[in-house]
């Protein structure tokens, strides 16, 4: 087929399947997808801690008088103190006992911990702290777009930037045709383990949400499957079929992976539940090598204003899901390891004081972990700002020494190689002087 024949059933086809229902990400991600093998190796999986971790307990400041003057029954003791102590990294700082997984991690200098970072806005609506972190954008409402999304636009084909949706429809028939690299429009770039794509990944490039990588899909051998198909099948092949076909060979080549029947490698033991679903899932199609550029999952659970705990009760408990899921998720990539970037994220931190029923509320600045082979890792990064009261945030916070966006700045650039910060962040002065050392 010619590129103009090839450009027309595209955009024809896309119309068609959308005007009937199809959603037009699942039309057009297949559509702009090139071959397995690809010259793009770096993944970055971004794990979305919704609800507002407790920093201070996730990775513990033990070195301050002031935490556990200000902790009567949540705080974590001090490292030597019995069970259910610390983990000393450095002999300030602990991790949680819960998250003994990822130790040895730390220790291999395979994961970073920036610590005492955040948003500069002051908000702690969970909704709205959440958009701000999603879109990159502290304090500005309006912005429609998220910032790994920006990211997937930014490091696309140099010849599909600023395109619409409709016209990267139309280019990817240049790709199809050879005008174009194949090579530059990866298979599957963003992909989303949640039931519906998270603010963060949504904007013009194309992306997947896949809640489940077994069910995605509508190439099925039932019969709801048999009749979609029938929809898009005609006798003379036109371009409504034409582009079927090609949306069903791409679900095909998702299908051929085989979820059921993947075995994790290197002892990897993920949790129970959808959050670890979604980490084997993900390690599946990075193995794949389907072209996953930016792969995202979520942990809810974090929003303890009753009955935290300490070593032991609720905060425990999520801790202990997400250091088993990411250390399963590390030792099952193996090898990968070494072109992937894993790094953690909450929309804002926890009160230093607990509250009248054993919790925490909403706080301001917290910490995040970076793991890969390209971390350099080992070490607290961030300016430490103190639990003094007079230190503390509106008096009663920890106080942000280092803007979230300068993190996801470096990540994105040194990892990734995005090249124009001051569109990923736009309005924000991304300055390489304020990174923390996070990549070697």
């Amino acid at each position: 087929m010619n590129g103009i024949g090839r450009r027309i059933f595209v955009k024809e086809g896309a119309l068609a399947l959308m005007a009937l229902g199809l959603p037009p990400d699942f039309l057009l991600q297949p559509l702009l997808a090139g071959t397995q093998g690809l010259d793009r190796k770096k993944t970055l999986i971004c794990i979305f801690q919704r609800g507002a971790v407790d920093g201070l307990s996730m990775v513990v400041p033990f070195g301050e008088r002031g935490y556990y003057d200000s902790r009567r029954t949540i705080a974590i003791q001090a490292p030597g103190s019995g069970d259910g102590s610390a983990l000393d990294l450095d002999g300030f700082f602990g991790l949680h006992p819960a998250l003994t997984p990822l130790e040895e991690l730390y220790r291999r200098s395979e994961m970073a911990i920036v610590h005492a970072v955040g948003s500069p806005h002051p908000t702690r609506s969970h909704f709205d702290a959440q958009d701000f972190m999603e879109t990159g954008t502290p304090g500005v409402k309006s912005t429609r777009e998220g910032w790994l999304n920006r990211v997937l636009q930014d490091t696309e084909c140099a010849e599909c930037e600023g395109r619409t949706l409709q016209n990267a429809a139309a280019h990817a028939a240049d790709h199809a045709a050879g005008q174009v690299s194949m090579a530059t429009v990866p298979s599957l770039r963003g992909v989303s383990m949640t039931s519906a794509l998270p603010r963060v990944m949504q904007g013009n490039h194309p992306a997947l949400a896949i809640p489940n990588l077994s069910e995605f899909g509508v190439h099925r051998d039932d019969e709801v499957g048999s009749a979609f198909r029938r929809l898009y099948r005609t006798e003379r092949g036109d371009a409504v079929s034409a582009a079927a076909e090609e949306a069903f060979e791409a679900v095909r080549a998702l299908e051929a992976i085989d979820p059921g029947s993947y075995e994790p490698t290197g002892g990897a033991q993920y949790p129970n539940g959808d959050f670890g679903r979604s980490l084997r899932e993900i390690a599946q199609l990075v193995k794949a090598d389907v072209g996953v550029e930016i792969a995202f999952a979520d942990l809810g659970g974090w929003d303890t204003h009753v009955r935290q705990g300490g070593a032991q009760g609720q905060l425990a408990g999520r801790l202990g899901q997400l250091g088993e899921g990411i250390r399963a998720l590390y030792d099952d990539l193996g090898d990968h390891m070494e072109d992937v970037v894993i790094l953690t994220m909450s929309e804002f931190g926890r009160t230093v004081a607990e509250n009248g029923s054993g919790g925490t509320d909403h706080g301001h600045a917290n910490c995040m972990l970076a793991l890969g082979g390209s971390v350099k890792g080992g070490r607290i990064l961030g300016d430490w700002p103190g639990l003094e009261r007079e230190l503390l945030y509106q008096g009663r916070d920890l106080a942000v020494t280092t803007d979230f966006r300068d993190v996801f700045s470096e990540v994105v650039s040194g990892h990734l190689g995005a090249a124009h910060l001051d569109r990923i962040f736009p309005g924000y002065d991304g300055d390489p002087a304020r990174y923390r050392g996070i990549l070697g």
